[in-house]
């Protein structure tokens, strides 16, 4: 099954995973070598490897302005 991208923004993918079913809502934001996941419901990060402080405050700034739509994509593909 394909990996959903539910946004791409200025080289930043935000995309969830099929193996997250089990999970509370949440999406992975990648650029470059940088990693991050955030949970949403509220925003929040859980976890990121190689972002810089500054790039980190721009993804989560990106997660916050779009959290309906990216909830929205979350329960669409793994339901309510």
């Amino acid at each position: 099954m394909p990996v959903p991208t539910l946004l791409i923004h200025e080289g930043f993918r935000v995309f969830i995973t099929s193996h997250d079913a089990g999970e509370p809502p949440h999406v992975h934001v990648d650029h470059q070598d940088a990693s991050a996941k955030f949970w949403l419901k509220p925003v929040r990060l859980a976890y990121t490897i190689g972002y810089s402080a500054r790039e980190l405050r721009t993804v989560e700034r990106m997660v916050s302005e779009n959290e309906i739509m990216l909830l929205k994509g979350w329960y669409d593909y793994f339901g309510a």
